[in-house]
């Protein structure tokens, strides 16, 4: 096919993907990587640039009005970013060593780790924290945010502080090494381990991706991993795809929404590791 028809076919895959990204509550990353690394012939490093910064983009969007909102705590956030970005940068610089097919193969092993992730993780809107811990404490990670639903002032706290940035080093770790950014595994940490308020550990997950995101980006920037035939339709269709997905999230049924995610990261990791292994 002509090279143009690629980019073409991009931006509609892309703009399909920023859809369902905000239907299943996932980074575009997390579904854009596997997907465009197993069915366009363009180089794994360029797609892996083009995820981080894809997940980048959406990040930024939002980050500063959740500060401004109140919705994301720069108290739990600067703790935890510091330590994932830090990862990301050693994740990325490994994946750039090693051999394109074995990270094709981790890839899809990932991807399809995710995926059981997301099938049998529950989510707590107000989790029971009866006693925050000692490092959580020194480091005066607690406050208040505002629930506009109910108006009234929610206070939080939280607890395994230690085990939270240790996954966070893991989860920067993954993010960095194949550029899936870390929104998928930023909620489940914040909420479910360390005990943050759902809506806060969403908020607080968007302001956590721009700096994990930024770090693991600059090296692929650095090692000359950008194609702009890769990241302009990807950007752009992934934005315009979220755009159009928060409306459609009105009308849509949440079980639906979440059997759609499912089943695009399961072909996305199956292929992947197929890819990876030649078969």
């Amino acid at each position: 096919m002509p090279y143009w028809v690629w980019p073409i076919l991009l931006l509609v895959i892309c703009f399909l993907l920023g859809i369902v990204a905000v239907l299943g509550g996932v980074g575009g990353g997390v579904l854009f990587v596997p997907i465009v690394s197993s069915f366009f012939p363009f180089h794994l490093d360029f797609v892996r640039c083009a995820g981080l910064l894809v997940a980048l983009s959406t990040a930024i969007s939002a980050g500063p009005r959740l500060l401004r909102d109140g919705l994301a705590n720069l108290r739990l956030t600067i703790p935890v970013a510091l330590v994932a970005s830090t990862c990301t940068i050693v994740g990325a610089r490994i994946g750039l060593a090693m051999p394109e097919r074995a990270v094709q193969v981790l890839l899809g092993v990932t991807i399809l780790g995710v995926t059981g992730v997301m099938l049998y993780a529950r989510r707590s809107d107000h989790p029971d924290v009866p006693r925050s811990d000692a490092l959580s404490r020194a480091l005066g990670i607690y406050g208040f945010y505002h629930e506009r639903s109910t108006g009234q002032a929610v206070q939080w706290r939280i607890h395994r502080t230690p085990l939270g940035l240790a996954l966070f080093m893991l989860v920067g770790l993954v993010g960095g090494m194949f550029g899936l950014g870390a929104g998928w595994a930023n909620v489940p940490v914040l909420n479910l381990v360390m005990g943050a308020p759902l809506k806060l550990s969403v908020a607080s997950s968007n302001v956590i991706l721009v700096a994990a995101g930024s770090s693991g980006a600059w090296v692929y920037l650095h090692s000359g991993a950008v194609l702009s035939l890769v990241i302009v339709p990807s950007v752009f269709g992934m934005m315009l795809g979220a755009r159009v997905g928060v409306r459609v999230l009105l009308r849509v049924r949440p079980k639906g929404v979440r059997v759609v995610v499912l089943a695009v990261l399961l072909l996305g990791g199956l292929r992947s590791l197929t890819k990876g292994l030649g078969l």
